[in-house]
């Protein structure tokens, strides 16, 4: 993580208490406890003790009350080189999506790694449900985190299984938003259902290395989106919408369950327009699973045209 250093001259910073070897508290200029962090920082410290600053590796303020106090104690419990594997993680995280994140990141990534190597030690692997659509929504944070695996796997010597990118990627993503813990989760359970309800009235398993579902993954992104915000999509013109349900009764069928589960999901009804390219896309999806292989050139029916 990007350190955020005392404010204050270091060579006045003292201890205020001391978690282990490695990791101790001070007080900052406005009274609030901060985590210094470093390899030997508290080996023989004691309460009002001088820090020594070039020892003070990585820093960050804790949070008040009840979750300040087991963010203590995550500290005081894990062992230091969990702690600066995933130091090291958060900082190159930091520098491949350029900014600072602080203990929204390292705290939790922290956490979860322990936890992860606990349950690796005892046989058990962690399960996580497989997100394609992370790596096309966001590349970038997909990237880091596979990065973060990497990197914290090695500083470990230990093979961290490959689902730790999705994880890491959700725990970036809430720290890189100012929205509660959880929150892309959701949006993302929710743009899989969507995509599993397609699959279903289609009767295949989308390629999702492919553009179209690229494509169709950031629409219903998007439209959940606009959901939440109040600012779908709306035209007083529906012959558009006439034309695609009756030229596409499939689509239109899986567009209309769809819609009944955003529906039932959110408290919101999909708007006519919405409905419209929902069925465009599908569409689309379909026309690709219909297109002849190029072995098969020549051969069968034409896909069938869609709306552009």
């Amino acid at each position: 993580m990007v350190a955020d250093r005392p404010s204050a001259d270091p060579g006045h910073v003292v201890v205020h208490k001391v978690l282990n070897n490695n990791v101790v508290i001070t007080i900052d200029e406005q009274g609030r406890e901060r985590v210094l962090m470093g390899r030997g920082l508290g080996f023989q410290l004691k309460p009002d003790d001088p820090i020594e600053p070039e020892k003070v590796e990585k820093t960050f303020v804790l949070r008040d009350g009840a979750d300040g106090e087991r963010e203590r104690q995550m500290l005081t419990d894990i062992p230091y080189p969990v702690i600066e594997a995933v130091g090291r993680a958060v900082d190159d995280a930091e520098r491949m999506l350029g900014r600072a994140l602080g203990r929204r990141l390292a705290v939790p990534v922290i956490d979860h790694i322990h936890f992860v190597l606990e349950r690796l030690d005892e046989g058990v692997r962690v399960p996580a449900t497989n997100m394609p659509e992370l790596r096309v929504l966001h590349p970038h944070e997909f990237a880091a985190a596979e990065h973060m695996a990497a990197s914290i796997g090695a500083s470990l010597d230990r093979e961290l299984p490959p689902e730790e990118a999705v994880f890491l990627t959700m725990h970036l993503l809430n720290a890189t938003r100012d929205e509660p813990n959880g929150t892309a989760a959701l949006l993302f359970r929710r743009v899989q259902h969507v995509a599993a309800t397609v699959e279903s009235g289609l009767g295949v398993t989308l390629d999702t290395s492919s553009p179209d579902y690229a494509r169709f993954v950031l629409h219903v992104q998007f439209l959940l989106q606009r959901l939440v915000s109040k600012s779908m999509l709306r035209s007083a013109d529906t012959s558009f919408f006439e034309f695609a349900r009756h030229s596409y009764p499939r689509s239109y069928g899986i567009a209309e369950r769809v819609k009944a589960y955003v529906s039932a999901a959110t408290g919101s009804d999909l708007t006519d327009e919405e409905l419209l390219y929902l069925i465009v896309h599908v569409e689309r999806l379909a026309t690709q699973l219909a297109a002849p292989s190029p072995d098969d050139a020549g051969h069968g029916e034409e896909a069938p045209e869609v709306l552009p």
